[in-house]
């Protein structure tokens, strides 16, 4: 991988400076056919808007979410939504890993898989979840990480064209954190209080 990779959390005091620059990485998945939940009509400013819409789950941290910069241009992200629900904190999803047509083939999506799955563990989550198109190259990746296929459900989401594709859940099971070990210091009441 090269060296000039970094993945740094995201925060809602970021997202001003970063929302051009994430809504490019989402138009460019979508333009080229993934199924992250929008259509070949999404354009960079809708694209800016839905990641500025996600300020509050960063600042509580029901979402936590990570950038991948080649130097100073970014590359891929990954978000992880956590469960708030009280008999669910012990889970949380993976959704939108998304990496630049440019930048693919050089291990970015698995750093930043890994970085996720290593903070959900710190934080104690034992479970995680995700859905995927089947048959896509996303699927590949999470099978080779070690994640576990439930079923696939036929025509499930529309693929950026409008086609009903079958898609595929898959779930992770983590050991959790040695005692005593440092809980990552994005961490919450919302994920170990009382409800709000």
């Amino acid at each position: 991988m090269n060296d000039r990779i970094t993945v740094s959390l995201l925060t809602a005091a970021d997202l001003p400076a970063s929302a051009a620059a994430l809504a490019d990485l989402l138009v460019d998945a979508v333009d080229d056919g993934a199924s992250v939940g929008f259509t070949a009509a999404l354009t960079p400013a809708e694209a800016a808007a839905w990641w500025s819409d996600l300020a509050p789950a960063l600042s509580d941290e029901r979402i936590a979410a990570w950038t991948a910069h080649d130097g100073d241009r970014l590359v891929g992200t990954l978000q992880l939504r956590c469960e708030t629900s009280p008999n669910g904190r012990h889970r949380a999803e993976i959704a939108k890993l998304v990496v630049h047509r440019a930048a693919r083939g050089r291990g970015i999506a698995r750093r930043l898989l890994t970085t996720a799955e290593e903070f959900a563990r710190a934080s104690g989550r034992t479970l995680l979840m995700l859905d995927t198109q089947t048959g896509s190259t996303a699927e590949h990746l999470y099978r080779s990480a070690g994640w576990t296929p439930l079923g696939t459900v036929p025509d499930y989401a529309a693929d950026p064209s409008g086609v009903l594709r079958p898609t595929t859940f898959f779930h992770k099971s983590l050991q959790p954190a040695p005692q005593g070990s440092q809980r990552p210091a994005a961490l919450t009441a919302a994920h170990t209080g009382p409800e709000a």
